[in-house]
């Protein structure tokens, strides 16, 4: 497993910065940057519940973002920060853009792809391998995760017809 350098804490400060303003917004605290030879390319937070478009994840919007402006969809060379390890579908979308390297802080047991659950940037039938490092800033990650859901509990205390209404 590699190491983190100093650009890697940086960079990862600035998703965390990033994700602090989801929030604000009602959107869960999930950010990504997706940096080129030390510059920002793109960095976005989620923007699901903004957008209603279940594909506005952080990962997903800097990747969008980072292909208009390069005019390619082969982001090669790049390095993504996301302070939640991708699920399956940002670890796809990942692995196609073919960005080279993956900086995540918190791991996600319930739907991470990149070690948890899956590890489909290290899947060999693929045709592109993603360099993976992840727990950069992991607490950190985290605790705005759970501040956000324990604040988002403490507003809306589940009531007897929401735990049994059908989400369909």
């Amino acid at each position: 497993m590699q190491q983190p350098g100093d650009h890697d804490l940086l960079f990862m400060q600035m998703a965390l910065q990033q994700a602090a303003l989801a929030p604000a917004v009602g959107e869960v605290p999930i950010a990504a940057v997706l940096v080129h030879d030390g510059h920002v390319l793109a960095s976005a937070h989620n923007d699901r519940e903004t957008s209603q478009d279940p594909t506005a994840h952080a990962e997903m919007i800097v990747i969008r973002k980072a292909a208009e402006q390069l005019r390619t969809w082969r982001l090669t060379e790049t390095t993504l920060y996301v302070t939640l390890e991708p699920c399956a579908m940002c670890a796809g979308a990942i692995v196609q853009s073919r960005i080279a390297r993956l900086v995540f802080g918190a791991w996600d047991p319930k739907a991470g792809a990149c070690g948890s659950i899956f590890d489909i940037p290290a899947e060999r039938r693929l045709n592109h391998r993603v360099e993976v490092l992840g727990g950069l800033l992991e607490q950190e990650s985290q605790a705005l995760l759970q501040e956000f859901f324990q604040q988002l509990r403490r507003e809306t205390p589940p009531t007897e017809t929401s735990r049994s209404k059908p989400i369909h």
